[in-house]
């Protein structure tokens, strides 16, 4: 907790700091950068561009200072929960903290200027250093339950065993351990981080992929979309680079599975919904219950542009035989014909309220964040609870509805 004296003090300036605070933010990695240049190799180069990362940064910080005041309403625990297994999937050590916050804290000067007396100066940096510490924490945890016991070694080498072309834009690699050991357990919903070598002076980067298998198989598999740059965006240089230069026998770095959302809920009712490359938490939880839990009742909501863009949808014929309690809603923008047993295929885009509701049923969201944020609201409208909504963000942000 922020002492007392400190608590008044960013009471007081909160509204301030919440102001300027995407300023700051947007001061603070260059100045981070310019001291510290390797720790680029841990950003999302796009996100950097496109201002998305200084935005989430901001909200962070601002949610959390509100936080401690007792003054948001947003519940911090899955937040910080979240922020956490990003960072355990990056390798973030404890000693690159002081680096955040002495940057982070110099920045704040540089925009609010005289404004921030010693004061001033003193309450922010108790609210970075709490923040700091229960992230610190929280990895720490999650570290040792992945048996990791240094964070600068969590990356292992995988040697793609083969690659298979979904839709024009979709590659599925299949990935074997380079080591020869087990591929270990993961829950459906996890994902990985993917580091690669750009070569030609670029640097490293590192991008997380939902693992799109069924779990308990001697290999991974990771389904993945190429980013192509939109509206001054630039292209993914990852998701680029796996496409283009990654061929069967190959090897790339991983990290263990991480993320707190599972895909296959409890033990009744699951309501899967997706759209895009979103279907991939979906895919692995389907497969996971083909194979240990096939009287499961199961619905698979899923939006696409069309059906030949819809990734990994040649599974949905034999997963519909092998779950004979699935129920396949696709909502396809330009239409389609059905390709799998029993689907029901409507035009357009998906209406909430003409969503498959079993009764208790556990939801699991995943796709781009307009259209989670538009299909949770209309689920809570229809008495959904909220607690009963699971749902993955793979940017920066954070769901809203």
């Amino acid at each position: 907790m922020l002492t007392s004296t400190s608590a008044a003090v960013v009471r007081a300036t909160l509204p301030v700091v919440r102001d300027h605070a995407e300023e700051i933010t947007g001061a603070f990695y260059p100045r981070m950068f310019a001291a510290h240049p390797d720790l680029l190799n841990l950003f999302n180069r796009g996100n950097q561009a496109t201002g998305r990362q200084r935005q989430a940064l901001a909200a962070a910080v601002v949610g959390y200072a509100a936080h401690l005041l007792g003054d948001d309403p947003v519940p911090w625990e899955p937040i910080a929960h979240r922020i956490a297994h990003k960072h355990a999937s990056l390798g973030i050590t404890p000693a690159q903290y002081p680096i955040v916050g002495r940057h982070l804290m110099a920045a704040v000067a540089e925009v609010l200027g005289d404004a921030v007396t010693p004061e001033v100066a003193q309450a922010w940096d108790e609210v970075y250093w709490l923040f700091a510490c229960e992230l610190v924490a929280r990895e720490a945890r999650l570290y040792h339950a992945a048996g990791i016991d240094d964070p600068g070694q969590v990356w292992r080498s995988w040697e793609v065993v083969e690659r298979t072309v979904e839709t024009d834009d979709v590659v599925s690699l299949t990935l074997t351990p380079s080591d020869g050991g087990a591929a270990g357990e993961f829950v459906p919903g996890q994902y990985v981080s993917v580091a690669v070598d750009l070569g030609g002076g670029a640097g490293r980067q590192i991008r997380q992929y939902s693992l799109s298998g069924a779990p308990g198989q001697p290999t991974w598999q990771i389904t993945v979309k190429r980013v192509r740059g939109s509206a001054g965006s630039p292209d993914g240089v990852v998701s680029t680079y796996l496409h283009e230069r990654v061929a069967e026998g190959d090897r790339l770095r991983l990290s263990p599975p991480f993320g707190d959302v599972s895909s296959v809920g409890g033990d009744g009712p699951l309501l899967l919904i997706s759209a895009g490359i979103g279907v991939t938490p979906a895919m692995s939880a389907l497969q996971d219950l083909a194979r240990r839990d096939p009287g499961r009742d199961v619905v698979l909501v899923h939006a696409d542009r069309t059906g030949t863009a819809h990734p990994l949808r040649r599974h949905l014929p034999a997963l519909s035989r092998a779950l004979p309690r699935l129920r396949l809603d696709l909502w396809y923008e330009h239409g389609d014909a059905d390709i799998a047993t029993g689907a029901r295929v409507n035009s357009g885009r998906v209406d909430p309220e003409r969503i498959p509701l079993p009764e208790g049923a556990d939801v699991h969201l995943c796709g781009p964040l307009p259209f989670m944020n538009h299909v949770r609201a209309g689920l809570l409208r229809r008495g959904v609870p909220g607690d009963r909504i699971a749902y993955e963000v793979f940017g920066p942000e954070l769901l809203t509805a």
